[in-house]
């Protein structure tokens, strides 16, 4: 998809293949793998589109104010196999807070924000926040990952 504009199908591809990954109980770096040929270079997609599917989950999981996820230990518990060093905790923050933003109507500048990281990989943050919070919100429901997974792909008429 190297110099292509992303694409409605593309949508659906990305979080097809995120939601088919967590339901195998993939983890973030065998999703990564088989995601990256989705993302054109100097572009946030997929990453919008996962921290739009993070959004959906909240709202799926019933997450409110007054009902909230801690962010605190978020990714301790629900992203182990990442590491996140110096700047990385920022912009992982930066796409969970994101998903959060976006559940609540307000649509962030992600453009604005990304081009300060002088690096193209806000996706794969993207994708970070979007496991971490697709976990968590299973966790709170009481169901397994792949089962969230499945209730979540039927909410965005995707078939896994």
């Amino acid at each position: 998809m190297a110099n292509k504009r992303p694409t409605e199908e593309d949508r659906v591809d990305a979080i097809q293949r995120l939601l088919a990954g967590l339901s195998r109980g993939d983890e973030v770096y065998d999703l990564s793998r088989a995601i990256e040929d989705l993302h054109p270079k100097n572009n946030t997609f997929p990453g919008e589109v996962f921290t739009r599917l993070a959004a959906d989950a909240l709202d799926l999981a019933g997450v409110t104010a007054e009902q909230p996820i801690p962010y605190e230990g978020l990714r301790e518990k629900f992203l182990p196999e990442c590491d996140f060093r110096g700047r990385e905790n920022r912009k992982i923050q930066y796409a969970v807070l994101t998903a959060a933003a976006a559940r609540g109507g307000l649509e962030p500048d992600l453009l604005d924000e990304v081009i300060w990281w002088h690096a193209d990989d806000f996706w794969r943050y993207g994708l970070g926040a979007a496991v971490a919070i697709i976990r968590s919100c299973a966790d709170r429901m009481g169901v397994a990952v792949p089962e969230f997974a499945h209730q979540l792909a039927d909410r965005n008429g995707i078939a896994l």
